[in-house]
């Protein structure tokens, strides 16, 4: 064997690893580049906060094994922006669980907060992405809002925030589902005055009563009954004309029972779920112990099979989808999953994003799949910054990795022996505690 043949088969295995280095790079580096600067679109890859469109975030799921930070929506179509003018009961809305209960929230002077979390914005910021359906747990005890009895914050904040939307969207309508534990007379209907939003008010005496169609979306907006309450509390409709939830919807069972596979009972109160007396039909997807970081998976396949599981129970399409962490997803979300409810029954087409306004039904655009950049609907342009705190999740920028993999065979082979701090700083770094992703057209805390 000559002398020298163990230098050359060093030399080899370096040319073999620059060679690897080098096609690495060259990948990651097209994938990091394949679009930014605003220019990603819905499951395009992305490395930054500002590589996603309008209406989207850069995140990922782990809880799906999908690592890979990914442009996903965080934003609503509102259906009337595309197709508008028809009976209320005829679109589908999204709606929060435990709407006020929110992760990091600034603590309330004097009172212990000990809960579950269930969202992870303001309720304003909700509204600004969509959200329609809010739900919220009232007590009597100055008028606290309290899930599970460990939680207090005063109601009349959170109504301050709707009156505020409202005022500024003249076009919108919300929808306020109360678990109602308040025994003040004329309590609740004093709560929703003093928040101002007793002039929003949609009368009970309009509802319909055997389940014929409600009014047209723009009749509600024309007479400015632009806000629908309903309380749990029976009574409540005769002295306070608050209206009792179950006389004008039907409902599924909360909870873990409202996620099982093939299975959507009733709630105990509501009629069943195929009554022709109520026109409303409010569906539940979201587990009784809510956990962040799986949120992402349950958004994606097994909702879709539940809203088709309910859709069968029910015989009509759900009029509200309640979710918790409603910004969580893989993708497209309850955002997609709200699109694809409402496009047969607006429009004819799989999803309202293909719908066309004056068109015949069944006249659908030719559209990408998946769901690209939501329109921008008719309430304006929302931007901000969207931000996961606490979250189980893990972030790793591309861009930090082509950094790592460059320095890499240089440590290796003695170039960059000074850089072992350096290493740390540019290598990819794991957002443990947050993710702070941004929503240019989507808003979040």
């Amino acid at each position: 064997m000559p002398p020298c043949s163990a230098e050359h088969g060093g030399v080899s295995r370096a040319s073999s690893t620059v060679v690897l280095f080098l096609l690495l790079f060259s990948v990651l580096a097209t994938i990091s580049t394949a679009c930014s600067n605003g220019n990603c679109q819905v499951l395009d890859a992305c490395a930054a906060a500002t590589d996603c469109g309008p209406g989207l975030y850069c995140g990922n799921c782990p809880a799906s094994g999908k690592n890979q930070p990914v442009c996903t929506r965080g934003q609503a179509i509102v259906p009337t922006s595309i197709i508008n003018g028809l009976p209320f009961n005829k679109y589908t809305w999204l709606a929060t669980h435990n709407s006020f209960s929110i992760v990091d929230a600034p603590p309330v002077a004097g009172v212990q907060r000990l809960t579950f979390y269930n969202q992870e914005d303001t309720v304003t910021n909700q509204l600004r992405n969509g959200v329609r359906g809010l739900m919220l747990d009232i007590f009597a005890r100055l008028f606290m809002m309290c899930p599970l009895d460990f939680s207090q914050q005063p109601a009349i904040n959170t109504l301050t925030e709707v009156e505020t939307f409202l005022s500024q969207n003249p076009t919108e309508i919300v929808t306020i589902i109360i678990e109602d534990y308040v025994k003040t007379p004329k309590g609740l209907t004093t709560l929703f005055t003093n928040a101002g939003l007793d002039k929003y008010w949609f009368p009970v005496a309009k509802m319909p009563r055997k389940g014929e169609d409600w009014p047209t979306v723009t009749e509600m907006v024309q007479e400015n009954h632009r806000l629908l309450v309903f309380t749990s509390d029976a009574s409540k409709e005769a002295q306070e004309g608050v209206a009792y939830q179950w006389k004008y919807m039907v409902e599924n069972e909360a909870g873990d029972p409202g996620v099982k596979p093939g299975s959507c009972p009733k709630r105990k109160e509501s009629k069943p779920l195929n009554s022709k007396s109520a026109s409303l039909f409010f569906q539940n997807y979201f587990s009784t112990y809510p956990v962040e970081a799986e949120a992402c998976e349950e958004h994606s396949s097994p909702l879709e099979q539940m809203i088709g599981t309910c859709y069968k129970a029910a015989g009509v399409m759900p009029n509200f989808l309640a979710v918790n962490f409603y910004m969580r997803s893989d993708g497209g979300g309850v955002f997609d999953a709200v699109d694809r409810m409402n496009g047969p029954v607006l429009c004819g087409c799989s999803t309202v994003s293909a719908c066309q306004a004056g068109a015949p039904s069944g006249s659908c655009k030719n559209i990408s799949v998946p769901t690209r950049s939501p329109v921008t609907n008719n309430a304006g342009s929302f931007t901000g910054s969207v931000q996961f705190s606490k979250s189980a999740s893990t972030v790793y920028s591309a861009n930090r990795l082509v950094v790592f993999l460059f320095y890499l065979p240089l440590m290796d082979y003695g170039v960059a022996e000074a850089s072992e701090v350096d290493s740390y700083d540019e290598g990819p770094r794991m957002y443990q505690e947050s993710i702070q992703v941004l929503c240019q057209g989507a808003v979040c805390m």
